[in-house]
């Protein structure tokens, strides 16, 4: 039987970054996103929990404050995952079988 994650259980790497690493820090998004050279509107977006985190974005907040970025990439796959799960029901695909 396989462990389904419920979409609530699975936290959106933005958001996670902007409670345990981007406040702690002290930065706030406009001085972050300058030094990151991207907008403040594309950063807030991903902080705010409306964007999806790039591969890129990831290995800048792995350069600037140490999170690994492949940790970071797999919140990213959990949370989207837990998100298709809340939809599962609307796909209408049948099994696949071999014909013997």
């Amino acid at each position: 039987m396989a462990i389904k994650l419920h979409g609530s259980l699975a936290v959106h790497p933005g958001e996670w970054l902007r409670t345990e690493v981007v406040a702690p820090a002290g930065i706030n998004v406009k001085d972050l996103a300058t030094h990151f050279g991207v907008s403040r509107q594309a950063l807030s977006t991903l902080l705010n929990g409306n964007a999806g985190l790039s591969a890129e974005m990831a290995i800048r907040f792995e350069k600037a404050f140490g999170v690994k970025a492949d940790t970071l990439m797999r919140m990213q796959t959990s949370h989207d995952l837990a998100q298709a799960r809340l939809h599962e029901a609307e796909l209408k695909v049948q099994p696949l079988v071999k014909a013997a």
